[in-house]
C-alpha cells in the first residue's frame, strides 16, 4: 500500500496514512492485521461505510468528504460487532481505537496531503 503524510490544516497534527484505493486493498482494509502505531491510519477511498468482520482490534473511524473535511467520527468500533456509516462521506480513515481523541480530531477539521 502507498504511504503518505496528511496534516490537519492549522492544527499541527500529522498522520502517516496508508492508502487503500484499489478493489482488493479496500476489501481487505485492516482485517486480520495488527493494531496500527500511534498517529497512523488507513485511508479507504472511496468508502462511506465499514464493518468489523475479521478485525483483531477496535478502531476509530473518521469519515471525510471529498475536500478532506471531517464529517463524523465513530469511536471504539468493536471487532466482529461494529458497523458504521456516513452516507455523505467520500472516504474513511481507520485508526486504532483512542487515536481520534488522542489527536484531538473534531468534525469540521480539514486534512491536506503533504508530499
Amino acid at each position: 500500500m502507498k504511504m503518505k503524510s496528511y496534516s490537519i490544516t492549522d492544527s499541527g497534527i500529522v498522520l502517516q496514512v496508508k492508502i487503500a484505493d484499489t478493489f482488493l486493498t479496500r476489501l481487505c482494509g485492516l482485517m486480520l492485521q495488527r493494531p496500527l502505531p500511534p498517529a497512523t491510519a488507513l485511508l479507504i477511498a472511496p468508502c462511506n461505510s465499514i464493518h468489523m468482520c475479521f478485525m483483531r482490534f477496535a478502531i476509530d473511524a473518521v469519515y471525510l468528504d471529498k475536500q478532506g473535511r471531517i464529517l463524523k467520527i465513530t469511536r471504539h468500533l468493536r471487532p466482529w460487532l461494529g458497523l458504521s456509516a456516513c452516507w455523505r462521506a467520500h472516504s474513511v480513515l481507520e485508526m486504532t481505537a483512542g487515536q481520534a481523541d488522542a489527536l484531538g480530531l473534531q468534525p469540521g477539521q480539514s486534512f491536506t496531503i503533504q508530499e
